[in-house]
This record gives structure tokens, sequence and C-alpha cells, in this order.
């Protein structure tokens, strides 16, 4: 079971290409941060602007450096299945832990469409696939019914949520089992995601702030809900300065002044307003990491 704060890493650019030394040390530092999983090349990677030899490489360096501390789970996603199920097979020959395959976008699948998506990759690639499920960006929203009947797939093991659905957690927990994993992959909704029955998060906030997000889920593993409640709070106001402006340019703005990677995001995303990044540094200032 997957569970805890899993970190939707940034790939730090430089001179327009791959920061390779600046992305390892990045994952080294993660790690010592008390991170429990990483996910290279996920939407916060950058992923539809990456070449495919470049994702590729994104998620061959993140293994080698993460030296199997904690597990991996590289994203594999795309609105090709024949791509998808390349990159999953690529992740597994890497040695990633687990593959993210996220809905198809743009295509708009049927449910029926969604279904038989998932199935192909499931039967080409022995892996385990944590089903991504992001309607605000993908347009198409998978039910609970076809994600029970993916889950029977002895290879498809969970789900990131990005719903904001706070009733999705329960309805799918009754449908497919507490042992279906179901990460959560909205920052500001956390709290109650794991209310509601959720294993952890796959986490943009958690590379600027691994080790209080950590934290975070360590508190309510260990029931310690005094300590949760006071870093739910500490945390809200950076959740939400990190989605001022499209993801990933505000959390790399962030994360540059850290000194950890430059703000360099690929077009289209733009440079972040000066309100923005006002808003950032108040932001980090606050929860006390700036």
């Amino acid at each position: 079971m997957f569970k805890g704060s899993f970190v939707a890493l940034i790939t730090p650019f430089k001179n327009g290409a791959i920061d390779e030394k600046r992305f390892q040390k990045f994952v080294g530092w993660q790690i010592k941060q008390g991170t429990d999983g990483l996910v290279p090349v996920g939407t916060t990677g950058e992923s539809p602007t990456l070449s495919h030899k470049e994702h590729m490489r994104v998620v061959e360096l993140c293994i080698e450096a993460a030296d199997r501390r904690v597990p991996v789970v590289a994203g594999t996603g795309s609105n090709s299945t024949e791509e998808a199920v390349a990159l999953t097979r690529h992740a597994k020959k890497a040695g990633a832990d687990a593959a993210l395959v996220v809905t198809p976008y743009y295509n708009k699948p049927t449910q029926e469409g969604l279904y038989l998506h998932y199935k192909t990759i499931a039967e080409a690639v022995d892996i385990p696939i944590i089903i991504y499920n992001i309607p605000g960006r993908c347009v198409v929203d998978m039910s609970v019914e076809t994600m029970a009947r993916l889950a029977k797939l002895p290879n498809i093991v969970g789900v990131k949520d990005a719903t904001n659905d706070l009733a999705r957690p329960v309805r799918t927990r009754m449908e497919i089992g507490p042992k279906f994993c179901q990460l959560s992959g909205e920052d500001a909704t956390i709290a109650a995601f794991l209310g509601q029955g959720g294993h952890g998060c796959i986490s943009v906030t958690a590379n600027v702030a691994p080790k209080l997000c950590a934290d975070l889920h360590d508190a309510w593993q260990d029931e310690n809900l005094k300590k949760f409640a006071a870093l739910r709070d500490r945390l809200m106001p950076l959740h939400d300065a990190l989605f001022a402006e499209t993801s990933p340019a505000p959390v790399k703005y962030a994360v540059s002044l850290l000194d950890r990677c430059l703000a360099d995001a690929r077009l289209p995303l733009a440079p972040l307003q000066p309100a923005t990044r006002e808003r950032v540094e108040r932001a980090m200032r606050g929860a006390g990491i700036l």
C-alpha cells in the first residue's frame, strides 16, 4: 500500500535543458526531509512539454537518485494508449515501483474507452498502476463503477484522485474495498480526504515544504490530531499560493527561492506576475520555510 506524503516532482531546467545535477540533488533532499515517495514526470514535472527522450531520462535520473530508499511512481500516461504502453514499459525496465497513468486528455473517451485504455496498459506491462483521475485538466471523469471494474485487474492498485469530490474516497472504498490505494491530488483538501478514508497525497506543496507535508501525514497516522490540525492550518495559505497561477509555475518559483532550482518553466507557461511572486513569498514566510 502506497501511503503518506508523495511529491509530484518538478523538473528543473537550465538553459532550456533538464538540469540533471540539480534534479538528483533535489530528489536526495526530498528523501532526507521525510518524503515517503517520488512521482517524476507528472503534470508538475511538465510532462506535456518534455520530449519522450527527456521524459524517460527524468524517470531514470529519479530512480538512480532514490536508490531504493523510497518508492518511485513514474508518470507514464498519454492520450495515446500505444504511447502510454511504451512509457510504462520503459518505467518498469528502468526500475520504477509503479506507474501513474493519467486519464486520456482531449480525446474524451467514454467510460468503456477508459476501461479499455487501462486494461490494455495493465495487460501489456506487469507493474502496479495507479489511475490518475483529474477532470479539471483532462475533461473526462472516471466513474467509481469504471474504477471498480479496473480494480479487478491484479496490477491496478489505486487512484490519484484530483476530483475535489470529498464523497469520492468513501464511495470508492465501499465499492472496491480498503486495500485499493487512494492518494489525493489536491493539497488543499488533503485533511478532509484522509478523514474520508484516503491513504495519502501526491503533493505539489511537498516540493517546497517536504518536511511539513511529511509531518502532517505522520501526525495523522499517529492519531496526533492536535499536531495534524496545526500543520493543516499552517500549510493552507501555501497550498493556495502555489495555485494562484497555472501549476507548476508558482511552485518552481517557490523552489527557486530555496535555491534548489531556477524558476524557469517551459512555454506556454509564463513567468509569474509580480503580485503572484509576492503572494508565494508571503505564504512561504508564513509557513516558516523562508
